[in-house]
């Protein structure tokens, strides 16, 4: 009785703060492991649990020497995660800022996400019926200004014959990516960062591993069209899917970015509301 005593009462003292402290925590502990999931990092954090697990056996056996060696081991690798796992922790603040305090580069409504789609996927319809290589890119909350620096600035209206020129062969701005934010071609001729990913499949080329590697390292959408055999792939969130048709390309183009535009919305009306309440209860 005492033990259930003691249950009901520590159920009664929990506060709602108490609650939003502990579903906080959780979220922080579940986003950190989603970003390590299936990456070295995750190898890592393995061994690290294995030996913060072992210290405490080895010293109540008395192993000395063993439990000095895993607790240096503890001590120094703490500064080796940092030096080791600098790429990751990167991409750990860079998703938490873009999830958080991003800049809008969406649509401003329907009618113009849909007409600028429509551009973008009857040039890369025609780009892929004459196998024309093309690397596009469609930015999303995430700022790509740095991109944008590396290549030629145009601020052009979206047009699907301004996009198939820029990739014609041999022309100055054809080797590179061209970035569309809201209706406008903002840059072309960019160079973008190669992902590092080993388990793609070997026969992917440079601007399928360019689109893969931005996509890791921003929420953009990117559209590959193949020189060699005239496939169209789209590269969302670190991962590549391949043998698109013009209607599919639409469809998938418009559910994602309404999806998000949602999302968006929906997190900021929460946060105004949140706001609000606060201020209400002063």
């Amino acid at each position: 009785m005492e033990a259930l005593d003691m249950v009901i009462n520590s159920v009664r003292n929990i506060s709602i703060s108490s609650i939003a402290d502990i579903l906080v925590v959780s979220y922080i502990f579940y986003k950190g492991y989603m970003l390590i999931k299936e990456t070295r990092a995750e190898q890592l954090l393995k061994g690290i649990i294995l030996i913060l697990f072992l210290i405490p056996v080895s010293n109540f056996f008395n192993l000395t020497m063993l439990n000095w060696i895993l607790s240096k081991t503890i001590t120094i690798g703490v500064l080796s995660l940092v030096i080791i796992f600098q790429p990751e922790i990167r991409s750990a603040l860079e998703h938490l800022g873009r999830t958080a305090f991003n800049d809008i580069h969406m649509f401003e409504d329907d009618e113009t996400m849909k007409k600028v789609i429509n551009e973008i996927v009857n040039a890369v319809g025609n780009l892929s019926v004459s196998r024309t290589g093309a690397l596009i890119i469609v930015e999303q909350f995430t700022g790509l200004e740095d991109v944008i620096k590396t290549g030629t600035r145009l601020d052009a209206v979206v047009s699907s014959a301004l996009l198939e020129n820029i990739f014609v062969v041999n022309t100055p701005l054809h080797d590179g990516a061209t970035i569309i934010r809201n209706d406008r071609i903002i840059s072309s001729g960019c160079f973008l960062p190669l992902t590092n990913n080993r388990e793609l499949n070997k026969k992917l080329g440079t601007r399928h591993r360019a689109a893969i590697g931005i996509s890791e390292k921003s929420d953009a959408l990117i559209i590959v069209v193949s020189e060699e055999t005239g496939t169209i792939s789209l590269a969302v969130n670190g991962n590549m899917t391949r043998n698109y048709t013009k209607e599919k390309l639409r469809s998938i183009l418009v559910r994602i970015i309404k999806k998000r535009q949602h999302r968006k919305l929906t997190i900021r009306e929460q946060v105004v509301q949140w706001i609000k309440k606060i201020k209400d209860s002063k």
